[in-house]
Order: structure tokens, then C-alpha cells, then sequence
């Protein structure tokens, strides 16, 4: 996904995604549109216009028709693309001394599904004991783990809750705990 437009293209991906999954495009009525972005804080209507653009060269939504009228949906990347966004580690306030551990081994045919997987624990903070090991001391939340099943992921991986580690200080220390 863009940078600049990461939060807008967020947004759109967390809307449909969690509505009916189209979403109607108004390029003609900009009144229309700009009255519909107010009530759902997207910004104007050239960012909107530019968004899609960007999010369908990436595959993440297509134009369909219904009734005569144009709707975005999100295409199966698009769901994939949300569910990652949205499978972030919600960071609770006291830790339960206990470290959440990943162990997976993925297919290299399944190459791409891989390297998605591991953006996504670098983006809940998990951080590499081993070549695929990674650990962190909170747990994935409902997203994550629906993600890891909607992708077929979960036959591959193992998630373990670890109650003691030897010699953690290092890991303390790495996560400020």
C-alpha cells in the first residue's frame, strides 16, 4: 500500500470489510460524495478519488455494477489486505508473565503468504528468536488469528503461551517489560 495514503486506503479497506463490502462510487456527484465523506471522516473528495485509483492498480477493490449503479468491493487480496491491517497486538497495561511464541514453517510455494506473515509480526512487534521463531510477550488479537485462518496460514504455524523461559532478561529488556 502507498505510504501517503495508507490511512485513507485503511479505512476504506476497514469499511468494507466490515459493512455489506461495497462501498458506492459517486465520481460524477462530487456534492453527493463530499456529504457522504463528512458523515465518514475521509477526507475530501479528490484523496478519496486517488485512493481508489491506488487501491484498485494494487487488486485491492474492483468497480461492479448493480442496478445501474457503480460500487467498490474488495477483492479476496483486499480482505486478506484488511484482515492484515486490522491484526494488530492491542498492548494491555500489566503483562501476565507470560510470552506468546511462534513457530512456523511455510512452504516455499506459498512464498508471498510468507513474507505477509512476517510483516505481520513486525508489525505486532514479535521479535526473531530463531529462523522462524519470534516471540512477544502479548498476545494476537481475534483479527490476527482470523487472518492466519482466512489465509490458510494456521496448518503451518504454532502458537504456543509460554510460562517460563530460562534467562528472559534479554526479552525484558527488548519489550521495556
Amino acid at each position: 500500500m502507498p505510504k501517503k495514503d495508507s490511512t485513507a486506503v485503511n479505512e476504506v479497506l476497514f469499511w468494507l470489510y466490515e459493512t455489506g463490502k461495497l462501498l458506492s462510487v459517486i465520481f460524477a456527484s462530487k456534492h453527493e460524495w463530499k456529504r457522504r465523506m463528512w458523515n465518514h471522516t475521509w477526507g475530501n473528495y479528490n484523496n478519496y478519488k486517488s485512493t481508489v485509483y491506488h487501491m484498485r492498480e494494487q487488486g485491492l477493490v474492483e468497480i461492479v455494477s448493480k442496478d445501474g449503479l457503480r460500487f467498490l468491493k474488495l477483492t479476496s487480496k483486499g480482505q486478506m489486505e484488511a484482515l492484515l491491517a486490522k491484526a494488530k497486538v492491542v498492548k494491555r497495561a500489566v503483562w501476565d508473565k507470560k510470552w506468546r511464541v511462534l513457530i512456523f514453517d511455510i512452504p516455499e510455494d506459498a512464498k508471498l503468504q510468507r513474507n505477509q506473515f512476517r510483516r505481520l509480526l513486525k508489525r505486532n512487534e514479535f521479535k526473531k528468536l530463531q529462523a522462524s521463531v519470534y516471540v512477544n510477550p502479548y498476545p494476537f488479537n481475534r483479527e490476527a488469528i482470523e487472518y492466519l485462518k482466512e489465509s490458510g496460514l494456521i496448518k503451518y504455524i504454532r502458537i504456543l503461551k509460554v510460562e517460563e523461559m530460562d534467562s528472559d532478561a534479554d526479552l525484558r529488556k527488548m519489550f521495556n517489560i
